[in-house]
């Protein structure tokens, strides 16, 4: 069975962002990675020193086929460290995993689609 990786942001430690809406949208991605027979996990991370080893906790806990990188590691550009240290940590600890980007969390399944 096909694996899948969603890296993202917690969004309830988000001030300012509607977190059960984003929520909501990422366990109906979830729900389209299983209906189509695909094991997709969610990680969500605080931007704090937990990241580092959530992410490779995650990224460690079994060979991933896709490892999708939120818009919220992504897009802000005061992030734009973390997002390279997130690739750099794929890299390290999910090496033969393609990498993908949604640009929400409601298109997490077609990023991940792409590379399977």
């Amino acid at each position: 069975m096909p694996s899948v990786l969603i890296l993202g942001v917690d969004p309830r430690t988000v001030p300012g962002i509607d977190a059960d809406a984003i929520l909501t949208t990422l366990d109906r991605e979830l729900t389209r990675f299983a209906e189509h027979d695909i094991d997709a996990t969610l990680t969500m991370i605080t931007l704090d020193g937990s990241a580092e080893p959530t992410m490779i906790t995650a990224l460690s806990e079994r060979p991933w086929d896709v490892v999708v990188i939120g818009g919220g590691i992504r897009k802000p550009e005061p992030l734009l460290p973390l997002f390279e240290q997130t690739v750099n940590l794929i890299r390290r600890h999910a090496p033969k995993a393609a990498i993908a980007f949604n640009t929400n969390g409601g298109d997490s399944f077609e990023a991940g689609m792409r590379w399977l």
